[in-house]
C-alpha cells in the first residue's frame, strides 16, 4: 500500500500509500466505516476461488512457498512501507486491532476496544494468555513500549494523531489519550506498523531484535537472506489455537512475471503474489492452479513531477489527462479485474465520492486546447519512467505514449529496475512516472495524507504537489467525525485533485492471486497482503 505523521503538520506517511503495491506499499463499503468494538477475530475464508480438484482430504503440516517479486530487506516495523517488507512484517508482529477480508476493523491482540464520546480516550484490554512467540508473556507495558517507540521513530507510516499519553493502567488494560480528536486513529492502529513487540526489546538491542524479531504473529522468521528467500516456521505459542496449519512458510524471491507463471504451474511454488492481470484467465482455467482474489485499496496512477518545467504548468497536465482514454485502457489491459478510476480514493474505501465527481475524461479536441493555453502549445519531449518486470505498466507506458502524440507530446519511456526506479522517483528524478498508490487502512486519510500532503515524507507522493486549499482540507477530514460533514470535506478534496491533475488515476485493481488448485484457506486481504493462519494443501 499507499502507503504512508506525529502532528498533523509532521511526516504524514499515511499509506495506501501507503504501502505501495509493487514498487514501494493495503474492501469495505463506500458508507462510513463504523468500528465494531467487541467483533471478536474473524476466522479464515478464502475470497473468490475456484472449487477444482479439491477433496476433503488436508495434508496436516508441511511447508507452503509463496511467490514475491521483492526481497525482505528489514523486519523494523516502524521503519518501512513498502509492501515487499510491510507483508512479511505482518507474519511476525500484530497489532491491537486489525482488519479483516471484506476492510471491516476487527479486534485483534485486544478482546475489547473503547472510544469514549468525545473522541479522545481509546482504552483497548488485552485477550488473556497471549504469549509472544518465545513464550513470555504480552502485558500493556508491551503495548504501551511499542506505541511510545513508534511515536519516537516516527517513520513512513508515523502516528500522526496528536498523542498526549500511552499507558497501562494494568497487566492488560492500555489506555491512549488524545489531545484533540482525530478520526483516522482507530483504523490506523490496524496497519502493521503499529505491531505489538516486546518491551525494551526483551533484553536485545534494536539491531539484534530485527534480526531474530519476536512477535504474536503466526510465524516466526527461521532463516532470512535479505537479498533472497525468507522461511517461516509455525510459532508454538500462537494465540488461536490450532494456527497455523502449516508448518513452515517460505517467501521465495522470483523478480519476474513470467517466470512466477511458469513455476507456479510447475508445482514449484503453492502460491504467488501480484499475479499479472493479462495471465488471470489462463490461471484461473488452468487444470491445476486457480486464482484468489479480492477487492483492493490500490489506485493505479501516472505521477506527474510539478517540480519539473514542464509538468509545473496545470494545463499541460491537463491537456495529457484528457489525451488518455482511461477507459479503453483498462478495458484493454485489466481484463475485467478492474474498474477505470474517477477518484483517488478506490470505490472500496469511503468517501471516494466516484459517483459524483467529475474528472477530465477522453477529449482529443479538448486536450489540444488545454495545451494551448500552457506555456509549451506546440509540445515537448518529456520522458515516462517505469519499472522493468513489470508487462502490464510497460503496456501501460505505450498507451499513454501513443496518447500524448495526439497532442504533440514526445513521451520517451525509460523502462529500469526495479531497485533504481525507487532511487530516482524518491530523489524527484523524473518527469512522469507510472506506479500505484495503496490505502494500508480502510480509511479516507490513508491514501489523501500521503498524496496531498507537501510536508509530509514523500512530499505529496514524490509529486511536490502543494495547494494551500487541498492542505487545509485534507487537515479538516481528519478532525471531523463520520458524517455528511467528513464527506463533503473530502468531496471537495478530491475534486481540486481531479481538476489540477497531479496525478491521473488510472484504475482499481483486484487483487490476484495465482495459486494451486490443492492450495485452501489462502484469505487476501484488500492491502494486498495474505494471511496464512489456516491455508493447507489438500491432497
Amino acid at each position: 500500500m499507499s502507503q504512508f505523521k506525529l502532528s498533523a503538520r509532521k511526516s504524514l506517511w499515511v499509506g495506501a500509500l501507503a504501502v505501495l503495491l509493487l514498487v514501494i506499499v493495503s474492501g469495505c463499503s463506500g458508507s462510513k466505516n463504523d468500528p465494531a468494538p467487541n467483533t471478536a477475530a474473524q476466522p479464515g475464508a478464502s475470497q473468490g476461488t475456484d472449487d477444482k480438484s479439491k477433496t476433503d482430504e488436508t495434508v496436516a503440516g508441511g511447508t507452503f512457498v509463496y511467490g514475491r517479486p521483492a526481497s525482505v530487506t528489514s523486519f523494523d516495523l516502524h521503519n518501512q512501507i513498502t509492501s515487499n517488507n510491510a507483508f512479511a512484517i505482518d507474519k511476525v508482529f500484530e497489532s491491537l486491532v486489525a482488519f479483516d477480508s471484506k476492510g471491516e476493523i476487527v479486534d485483534w491482540l485486544a478482546k475489547s476496544h473503547n472510544i469514549s464520546d468525545d473522541g479522545l480516550t481509546y482504552t483497548f484490554v488485552l485477550r488473556d494468555g497471549l504469549k509472544f512467540s518465545n513464550g513470555s508473556d504480552v502485558t500493556a507495558e508491551d503495548a504501551v513500549f511499542s506505541l511510545e517507540r513508534h511515536l519516537k521513530v516516527g517513520g513512513p507510516l508515523a502516528i500522526s494523531a496528536k498523542v498526549d499519553t500511552v499507558k497501562a493502567t494494568g497487566s492488560h488494560t492500555l489506555v491512549i489519550t488524545l489531545k484533540e480528536p482525530y478520526t483516522p486513529f482507530i483504523s490506523e492502529l490496524s496497519n502493521f506498523s503499529n505491531g505489538i513487540i516486546p518491551n525494551n526489546f526483551g533484553g536485545a538491542t534494536e539491531e539484534e531484535f530485527f534480526k531474530k524479531p519476536v512477535g504474536t504473529g503466526p510465524f516466526v522468521v527461521e532463516q532470512w537472506d535479505p537479498a533472497g528467500d525468507v522461511t517461516f516456521t509455525k510459532n508454538s505459542h500462537y494465540w488461536q489455537e490450532g494456527k497455523p496449519s502449516v508448518d513452515k512458510l517460505v517467501y521465495k524471491l522470483i523478480e519476474d512475471d513470467s517466470q512466477a507463471i511458469n513455476q507456479l504451474k510447475a508445482g514449484e511454488v503453492n502460491a504467488i503474489e501480484s499475479l499479472a492481470l493479462q495471465n488471470a484467465d489462463e490461471i484461473k482455467n488452468g487444470a491445476d492452479t486457480t486464482v484468489v482474489t479480492n477487492g483492493s485499496w490500490v489506485t493505479e496512477q501516472v505521477f506527474f513531477n510539478t517540480l519539473d518545467k514542464h509538468f509545473s504548468d496545470v494545463h499541460v497536465r491537463g491537456a495529457l489527462a484528457l489525451a488518455l482514454d482511461r477507459d479503453g485502457l483498462t478495458k484493454a489491459l485489466t481484463f475485467g479485474y478492474a474498474q477505470t478510476a474517477n477518484s483517488l480514493l478506490p470505490t472500496t474505501i469511503p468517501y471516494n465520492a466516484n459517483d459524483t465527481i467529475k474528472p477530465l475524461n477522453f477529449d482529443v479536441t479538448a486536450a489540444k486546447a488545454e495545451l494551448a493555453k500552457s506555456a509549451f502549445p506546440d509540445g515537448f519531449t518529456t520522458k515516462l519512467l517505469v519499472a522493468s518486470g513489470n508487462s502490464t505498466r510497460a503496456q501501460e507506458a505505450q498507451i499513454i505514449q501513443a496518447a500524448g502524440k495526439q497532442i504533440g507530446i514526445n513521451i520517451e519511456i525509460e523502462s529500469i529496475e526495479l531497485a533504481t526506479f525507487r532511487e530516482r522517483f524518491f530523489a524527484y528524478d523524473f518527469a512522469i512516472m507510472l506506479n500505484s498508490g495503496q490505502a494500508d487502512s480502510p480509511e479516507a486519510n490513508s491514501i489523501i495524507a500521503f498524496q496531498t500532503d507537501p510536508d509530509g515524507f514523500s512530499k505529496s507522493y514524490w509529486t511536490h504537489y502543494t495547494n494551500d486549499e487541498v492542505t487545509k482540507l485534507l487537515y479538516e477530514g481528519q478532525k471531523t467525525a463520520d458524517g455528511d460533514g467528513r464527506a463533503e470535506i473530502y468531496s471537495k478534496l478530491l475534486q481540486t485533485l481531479a481538476d489540477e491533475v497531479p496525478y491521473l488515476p488510472l484504475y482499481y485493481p483486484d487483487i490476484l492471486i495465482g495459486a494451486r488448485s490443492s492450495v485452501d484457506g489462502l484469505v487476501v486481504l484488500p492491502n494486498g497482503s495474505v494471511r496464512f493462519e489456516d491455508v493447507h494443501i489438500q491432497k
